[in-house]
């Protein structure tokens, strides 16, 4: 049988959370569920009773038992006091918890070190600066961090990194209430002097100290609030909401990467959405990703056209809902998710108010692509999908040219060619930027794409789109016309893609023959038996 014990503060009123009394509650009259495995699908539903914590809480701690146990009577024996903390807690109380656990121990370092040695399978100290010694054993990764208790100079978000005596000090200087809860091994005492499982239940984000206190020792919490109000679905609580919009200057002490990276985990969300709506709400987004909140572009009552900011979250959603159809176990698509929430970020730039009260924005898919480029250059985001974001933006408008199929062969070649291994997603972006409320219309659209679709997978069948290339390639060329690498060669090799995509796939004869044409019209010496 398994013994937990809840140790959680009872406040007098609601605005007396921490002044109350510890009180013990047992687990040990749990009743098991049907479902123990691990899951790290971040749509997991969060339990909103807290028996069912409690129930998943039991059954996660005996999955990681064996390493988890063994670890804790090591450290036992030594003579120290080990905690599953943090995340690792809040997730086995969600039920999904993973196989990376964290901990952490009044032991230093070295003494963790010591533990470690000769039970471990492999051993790091990258983070020993801070107090975290890695480890892994039978499949678990294990960081285990010393007690800190952290004083931060408030000009930057680097601690002066000191080592704490106490879970309870340990606890308050972390992040959000549903991280500073810790169950005792290999006892599996739980403690909770902040109420973390009574806010995690309500769904609800709250910091453990004054949030004004949490966000000026660390402004990357005001991000990480907002991410995971994206990946759990959380509500923030009022009074985090008020400081991250009276703080939200100060996420300029966060470096590009940091931000990069708490974007990145934001997007991919269950809920990206509510964590966008967050920052945008609260002034954060106009110092991280300013050009999504100078989509909110006013609208003239007499020159009425879709509000762009909203227009741009309905696309996101539905994105994703593309992404889900086609694969309900994919990972989530960080390019597709980005490009449909960026793909109009060109709009206010362009706007123009047309004679009659229309609205006009002319070429914002170019404008839009080359601010994406800048954006996300600067939050330092990878070439490639710095790259491959800014080409789905540039080419989400394409289709609306194909009015109702007037498109030849050769332009649906070279949608698919432009697109490359891209137009998968373009098809989802275009299928999402449909957000017309009059069902006809929007009806019309997906059938006219529909019919695109059917073209593509037609003409793919027939000549492999994604992989276009001339019929004669680069060897073939410098062989038939004598020539060397150069310049010459590409322009040749250009010439004949061009042809391949006009009229398809040519003969061998036919393809050396308009070669010929073709060098002969640039003043190249042709072998006389052309």
């Amino acid at each position: 049988m398994v013994v937990m014990v809840v140790m959680r503060r009872v406040p007098a009123s609601a605005s007396a959370r921490g002044r109350g009394e510890l009180r013990q509650v047992p687990w040990s009259s749990v009743p098991p569920t049907n479902s123990a495995q691990p899951s790290n699908s971040a749509a997991r539903p969060v339990p909103v009773h807290r028996g069912k914590a409690q129930r998943n809480a039991v059954l996660e701690l005996l999955r990681i038992a064996p390493v988890a146990d063994e670890l804790a009577e090591r450290f036992v024996a030594a003579g120290h006091r080990l905690f599953l903390v943090g995340g690792s807690v809040r997730d086995a109380l969600l039920g999904r918890l993973g196989t990376d656990l964290d901990f952490t121990t009044d032991a230093r370092p070295e003494q963790v070190q010591r533990v470690l040695a000769g039970w471990a399978e492999a051993v790091w100290d990258t983070g020993i600066a801070f107090g975290t010694v890695g480890a892994t054993k039978r499949g678990a990764t294990l960081e285990i961090t010393t007690f800190r208790a952290d004083v931060y100079d408030r000009a930057s978000r680097n601690p002066e990194v000191t080592f704490g005596d106490s879970i309870e000090g340990d606890l308050v200087r972390r992040d959000f209430t549903v991280n500073a809860m810790a169950v005792e091994l290999p006892e599996r005492r739980f403690v909770d002097p902040h109420d973390g499982m009574e806010a995690l239940v309500d769904r609800v984000l709250d910091t453990p100290a004054t949030p004004e206190e949490s966000f000026a020792d660390d402004p990357l919490r005001m991000l990480r609030a907002a991410r995971f109000v994206s990946q759990l679905g959380f509500e923030p609580a009022p009074r985090v909401v008020a400081a991250m919009t009276a703080m939200a200057e100060e996420i300029n002490r966060i470096t590009a990467e940091r931000v990069q990276a708490e974007l990145t985990k934001l997007v991919c969300g269950a809920h990206p959405r509510k964590g966008i709506e967050l920052l945008v709400d609260t002034g954060l987004a106009d110092h991280v990703l300013p050009e999504v909140p100078a989509m909110r572009l006013e609208i003239d009552e007499h020159h009425q056209h879709k509000d762009v900011y909203h227009h741009s979250l309905v696309v996101l959603d539905q994105a994703i809902a593309l992404e889900k159809r086609d694969d309900p176990d994919a990972e989530p698509d960080l390019v597709l998710r980005l490009a449909a929430l960026l793909h109009d970020i060109g709009k206010p730039a362009t706007r123009r108010f047309e004679s009659g009260g229309g609205v006009s924005f002319h070429h914002h898919e170019v404008v839009g692509a080359k601010m994406v480029r800048k954006r996300l250059k600067a939050l330092r985001f990878s070439k490639e999908i710095t790259e491959d974001v800014a080409k789905l933006v540039y080419l989400h408008l394409r289709f609306h040219g194909y009015g109702t199929g007037q498109w030849t062969d050769s332009a649906v070649r070279r949608y698919v060619t432009d697109a490359g291994p891209l137009v998968s997603r373009l098809h989802k972006l275009v299928r999402a930027d449909c957000t017309t409320r009059n069902r006809r219309k929007a009806q019309a659209l997906q059938r006219t794409y529909d019919d695109l679709e059917t073209r593509i997978a037609r003409l793919s069948d027939e000549e492999d789109l994604r992989r276009v290339r001339p019929d004669l390639d680069g060897n073939e060329i410098m062989r038939l016309l004598g020539l060397p690498p150069g310049p010459l060669v590409g322009r040749a090799w250009k010439h004949l893609k061009e042809l391949r995509l006009d009229r398809g796939p040519l003969e061998h004869d036919e393809a050396v023959a308009e070669l010929f044409r073709w060098a002969r019209e640039q003043g190249v010496d042709v072998p006389e038996q052309a």
